[in-house]
């Protein structure tokens, strides 16, 4: 008899709800233990998983490393997909090996890489993929300098902090002064320069940013599979044009991923984010970790999370290439249920004994595997908040 899979997922974004669908719907038809951990009680990753555990706060990375090697010896995770301290994680992929778990990650050095943009631009241009022409601000000056350059050769420019997530930070520069035009409507991205350069003076301490000219659409994320063999077994592009997004295997946006992926070593699932200058497609951005938009592979007909899984776990799953491209579509958001009772506040990490993960509450006594048994101290410990 095939025994489950144990899967945990660490603090991660709200989509991944549908990362775990994925893995439930497996086509091998392989039973699936999901295990997640979050900082916020109402987050509907922990109403998504069999085991749900809270976090605690205050965990250097070192010793966030030293809970989760517990955890994954405690609960036998098979797998352990990192969002949170994934740098830290990956550096001891053979502790958490020898603990008989499979981290799915990238190795620490190509994690690290791609955390700071400048350094990994730096280190893409060296394996000649296109990037567009950017510069690192730390000063009212020098940013006054790179969008002087930028608009006189024609570009409207724009910054975002040079090591960050999604689009956290990013800002539009406009030479609009600041009138009620920027206060109607919903919240935009441009920033008067004059206001910026003077936050900018008048800060304690320097920014860290990138500046660079406004790319064009379309955007095209890349989803990549890559085994720790260093093979691309997937190169999937999405494609977004305003509202309208869609699916791609044109060379010009998947051959650069391929190249980044093996290059670098992005083992398992990356996403590797493309726009244009010009005529030309350039790297955007690389997230070392699965996309939030993954799942909409589906629409392909493939199961990528379930691939890496595999791959992970010492299987093959061979070369995932799309039986056919799905139409075009727009996202919408919907309801997913949260837990019904939030758990109580959280507590610093030195008040906390690392208590045991708690059954989602959906699911019942008759449903749990037998091995999911907790003892009474076990069950209450776990009403208090949990780690990652």
């Amino acid at each position: 008899m095939v025994s489950r899979v144990r899967v945990w997922l660490n603090r991660t974004y709200a989509e991944n709800v549908f990362f775990m669908d994925q893995l439930r719907r497996n086509p091998c038809g392989r039973a699936v233990e999901i295990h997640a951990t979050h900082g916020d009680p109402d987050s509907p990753i922990l109403a998504a998983a069999d085991f749900a555990a809270m976090e605690p706060e205050g965990l250097s990375p070192a010793a966030y490393v030293e809970y989760a090697l517990d955890q994954c010896a405690r609960y036998s995770i098979d797998v352990f997909v990192p969002v949170l301290h994934q740098t830290a994680l990956a550096g001891h992929c053979e502790e958490f090996a020898a603990a008989g778990t499979a981290l799915l990650a990238p190795p620490a050095e190509a994690v690290h890489t791609f955390q700071d943009k400048v350094v990994a631009y730096e280190a893409v241009e060296k394996l000649g993929v296109p990037v567009p022409p950017w510069w690192r601000v730390r000063t009212a000056d020098e940013l006054i300098a790179a969008v002087d350059e930028l608009e006189a050769a024609g570009h409207k420019a724009c910054f975002k902090p040079a090591s960050g997530a999604g689009g956290v930070g990013f800002r539009i520069i406009t030479r609009t002064p600041f009138s009620l035009m920027h206060l109607s409507g919903f919240p935009s991205p441009y920033m008067p320069l004059d206001l910026v350069v003077q936050a900018l003076r008048e800060a304690d301490e320097p920014v860290d940013w990138l500046v660079m000219p406004l790319l064009e659409e379309p955007e095209v994320s890349v989803d990549c599979l890559t085994g720790p063999d260093g093979r691309v077994r997937m190169a999937v592009g999405r494609t977004k044009n305003g509202r309208r997004r869609g699916f791609t295997l044109d060379p010009r946006w998947t051959e650069p991923a391929r190249v980044l992926a093996e290059g670098f070593g992005l083992h398992y699932l990356t996403n590797i984010q493309f726009r244009m200058f010009g005529d030309e497609p350039v790297l955007m951005d690389v997230n070392t970790r699965p996309a939030g938009g993954l799942h909409q592979l589906s629409q392909c007909g493939i199961n990528a999370p379930w691939a890496a899984v595999r791959l992970a776990l010492g299987e093959e799953p061979g070369d995932l290439v799309p039986p056919f491209l799905g139409q075009d579509y727009a996202v919408v958001s919907g309801p997913r249920a949260v837990r019904p009772v939030s758990v109580p506040e959280r507590q610093p990490a030195d008040h906390l004994d690392l208590p045991a993960a708690v059954p989602a509450p959906e699911t019942t006594a008759a449903t749990q595997p037998a091995e999911a048994a907790r003892p009474a101290h076990a069950a209450q410990a776990s009403d208090r908040p949990l780690t990652v």
